[in-house]
């Protein structure tokens, strides 16, 4: 069982980066997948990133590929996700969430969710 907290969120102008963090503070995520969702006001939430297979195996959406890098690191128990060249339209809650099995892409496919964390980009 996976107990997930989200940090790192914030207010950034347009152009600049932020790093997110999920910890398991449960332990290491071993065996599972841990994605990046975002949900912005009046739209569903979407997939950002996922990392699996013990954190060698990186996916990313569209919008994500090129800007945004995740990572699996302090021993396999934090999820990072570096955000680069933020633009307004990457304005949204953040979660971080975790599931077994290989698909990564669906919300509904994942078990446990954190509380969420708040990006704002401003022009």
């Amino acid at each position: 069982q996976v107990q997930l907290v989200e940090s790192g969120g914030g207010l950034v102008q347009a152009g600049d980066s932020l790093t997110l963090a999920c910890t398991n503070s449960g332990g290491p995520f071993r065996g599972y997948i841990v994605g990046w969702f975002r949900q912005a006001p009046g739209k569903e939430r979407e997939f950002v990133a996922a990392i699996s297979r013990g954190g060698h195996t990186p996916h990313y959406s569209p919008s994500a590929k090129g800007r945004f890098q995740i990572s699996l690191i302090n021993g396999q128990s934090t999820v990072s996700l570096q955000m680069n060249s933020l633009t307004e339209d990457d304005t949204a809650v953040y979660y971080c969430a975790a599931k077994t099995g290989s698909s990564v892409y669906l919300t509904t496919e994942y078990s446990d969710w954190g509380q969420g964390t708040q990006v704002t980009v401003s022009s």
